[in-house]
């Protein structure tokens, strides 16, 4: 009889032990699984942040702080910190502080609270580094605006320059005198008593600097030549035959043991290459005379008979 009400009591207290701790145990496992599900919501937040995708990441955040509210102040961190992120496309200085702000007031004792404010202090930092350096921006783009309004302006005032002189060229019409030539300034001009009638850009010898010395070196001869003959049939369209080399010239070849070379010539662009135009200046190209292009070398032609002296400057 003692054994059986012993065994009555051991299940009346199982009973009672059961029923203390089913709720307990019901509510252990509930909210583990609850910080599992926010843990693996976090992790796929973090994952869309990893691959840039911000939007994504910020949805995430907001299904945690719907569904685990407990977690809001780390979420609203995190979510500030994606709306300044500067790798954002889309980002929002506003909703970062907002999302700052709403995390002290409403969560003061959070640890992530000194941060934010932080976090606050240097986006206000940023915002008004953005509005100055927007306010910088547009003033320069308005300063652009009249330096090309004014270039524009010189621009036009300059062709009516080139009208004009070539107006008082074609008056003229004299021949000139003297041709001079500038290697260093790549740069020709046409004289007539000492006046200048006209310049012309050149490309000169592929090896400029210094005075021709041999045959073959590329460089164009420094002295004073003249025109002594023209070629209408030129592998360069026209060209004008300078008497290099003189005196001097020679001199220095033999002194040398070199032959000085010759065939130096104001002549046009290169048979068939006569589209290049004015471009060809840009480079020194020939093997050491003055280059101009075809129009120029027809006029050149016009103006400097045979015998027109030619002075070549360095």
């Amino acid at each position: 009889m003692c054994k059986k009400q012993s065994r009555i009591g051991e299940r009346l207290r199982l009973f009672f032990v059961c029923i203390i701790i089913t709720p307990i145990l019901i509510c252990g496992c509930s909210y583990f699984d609850e910080g599992l599900q926010a843990r693996s919501i976090f992790q796929e937040a973090n994952d869309f942040f990893s691959q840039g995708d911000y939007e994504a990441s910020l949805s995430k955040y907001e299904q945690i702080i719907e569904k685990y509210p407990t977690a809001s102040d780390r979420v609203l961190f995190e979510m500030g910190i994606i709306y300044a992120y500067p790798r954002n496309e889309q980002k929002d200085y506003q909703k970062s502080l907002e999302c700052f702000q709403k995390l002290i007031k409403d969560y003061p004792e959070s640890e992530y609270r000194r941060d934010s404010e932080m976090m606050i202090f240097n986006i206000n930092n940023v915002i008004i580094k953005d509005k100055t350096i927007a306010t910088q921006q547009t003033q320069i783009e308005t300063l652009q605006q009249e330096v090309k309004s004014k270039e524009n302006g010189i621009v036009a005032l300059q062709k009516k320059i080139e009208v004009l002189e070539q107006k008082i060229f074609a008056l003229r019409k004299e021949p000139a005198d003297k041709i001079l030539i500038e290697k260093k300034e790549r740069r020709l001009a046409l004289l007539t008593r000492g006046e200048v009638l006209k310049t012309y850009k050149i490309a000169l010898g592929g090896n400029p600097i210094g005075p021709k010395e041999r045959q073959g070196d590329n460089k164009t001869p420094e002295g004073t030549y003249v025109i002594d003959s023209r070629n209408k049939d030129s592998g360069y369209h026209l060209s004008l035959h300078i008497s290099y080399p003189n005196e001097k010239d020679k001199k220095r070849a033999r002194e040398l043991g070199v032959s000085p070379g010759g065939d130096i010539m104001i002549h046009g662009i290169k048979n068939g290459f006569s589209w290049v135009g004015d471009s060809h200046t840009e480079v020194d190209w020939t093997k050491g005379c003055i280059a101009v292009t075809d129009e120029e070398i027809e006029e050149i032609d016009k103006l400097a008979p045979n015998g027109t002296i030619v002075e070549i400057r360095p």
